[in-house]
């Protein structure tokens, strides 16, 4: 009885998504908008817990979910889209804001490199070590093929086009890591350690806070500590992606039920939601200059 009082108090899968949506809003709003200099750091730092909800999510999406392959394709899907955006900005220019800024928002290529880890590691714990190690590293280990590939192009037209198809696959077709602004290596390795230990919830949460705050506390402080002017206190005002390390609160609130489920609404709100405050911030951005 007791159990059951308890998951229905707690939250589901879906009212997680729905506060991670709501936190991600507002700090795109800050991320958009905040050349006008009216947007307040706080929707930024509210925000930096949504990463990280969204990446919890996902771990526990990945391991209820009766399709694996369909979860699989439809973030791939959108990963594409996106990075195929992603990268007509980038190189090619298009939908440049008069400014020089473009979106770089690719939460969803982690999520693509991450779900076949995920599911290797499942094969290593059902022995079947080559399938599995394969899942596991390739993933991590393409980004690196792909800078040694990029830098053996030589210079050229030749090279400028061999170096735009690299980049065309890194961001579309097979997502490397060390491409992604949003993310990055350090943002996957917490979901992995996400799934190693959620059997264990009390364990999970712990490594969650342990390694964001070795990866976004400990280690930006070690990097910029020696540096001429630099205070601890920046930490809280300028360094603030530590904060996501609060996001454990709400994981901990989690009921282990999916919910209502409204994964059309994710799938589609996240792309529709960063080009129309795109578009907004452009035609802000004309208005007043």
């Amino acid at each position: 009885m007791t159990n059951a009082i308890t998951a229905r108090r707690g939250l589901t899968g879906t009212q997680l998504k729905l506060l991670a949506l709501f936190l991600m809003v507002l700090d795109h709003i800050h991320y958009f908008f905040g050349f006008t200099g009216l947007i307040p750091d706080a929707f930024s730092m509210l925000g930096r817990l949504s990463a990280p909800l969204f990446l919890f999510c996902t771990v526990e999406g990945f391991a209820h979910t009766h399709d694996r392959a369909r979860y699989f394709r439809r973030i791939w899907a959108i990963s594409a889209g996106m990075g195929l955006v992603l990268f007509l900005m980038m190189y090619a220019g298009v939908g440049v804001r008069p400014d020089g800024f473009f979106p770089q928002n690719a939460i969803f290529m982690n999520f693509v490199i991450l779900i076949p880890i995920l599911q290797g590691i499942d094969w290593l714990r059902q022995r079947r070590i080559g399938r599995g190690l394969a899942a596991v590293l390739l993933p991590l280990l393409w980004p690196l093929l792909f800078m040694v590939l990029y830098q053996l192009s030589t210079a050229g037209p030749a090279a400028w086009a061999t170096d735009s198809l690299l980049a065309l696959i890194a961001y579309t077709l097979l997502p490397a890591w060390l491409l992604i602004m949003d993310g990055g290596i350090f943002f996957i390795l917490i979901g992995i350690a996400l799934y190693l230990f959620r059997q264990c919830r009390p364990l999970q949460w712990m490594a969650f806070v342990v390694l964001t705050v070795l990866f976004d506390f400990v280690r930006i402080v070690a990097v910029l500590g020696g540096s001429e002017g630099f205070a601890i206190s920046q930490m809280f005002t300028d360094y603030y992606e530590w904060f996501g390390v609060f996001a454990v609160v709400p994981m901990m609130l989690y009921n282990g039920r999916r919910g209502r489920g409204l994964k059309r609404l994710f799938y589609v709100f996240y792309p529709a939601h960063i080009y129309l405050l795109y578009a907004l911030s452009w035609g802000l951005y004309l208005i007043l200059n």
